[in-house]
């Protein structure tokens, strides 16, 4: 995007590639712009390796409601309105019995 340098108009590109003020007739001879945007990148969240079964979140010390162990991964989400607190899940790494906690 450019500017005229006499009324700070956006300049309007026309057919043979300059940009011409609207307001006071400015001209500029110049290529078309270009602009380079870059893709988003898609990010995921895995509790466990589908293959391996290996945690990849933060471990914690909690004991398991089913089977007793006393180790889980846990990971928060926003489930319920801004104003409200976040809730968070825990997963035993024994036998993957999930529960969570509305903090």
């Amino acid at each position: 995007m450019k500017f005229c340098p006499k009324c700070e108009v956006r300049l309007k590109q026309d057919s043979s590639d300059s940009f011409i003020c609207q307001k006071c007739g400015y001209a500029e001879k110049g290529g078309k712009e270009r602009k380079q945007v870059k893709g988003e990148s898609s990010s995921t969240i895995n509790v466990f390796d589908k293959n391996e079964k290996t945690p990849t979140l933060p471990v914690i010390k909690i004991d398991c409601e089913k089977c007793g162990n006393t180790e889980a991964v846990w990971w928060m989400l926003q489930t319920r309105s801004a104003d409200e607190p976040t809730t968070q899940f825990y997963r035993c790494v024994k036998c993957s019995y999930t529960w969570r906690n509305y903090a």
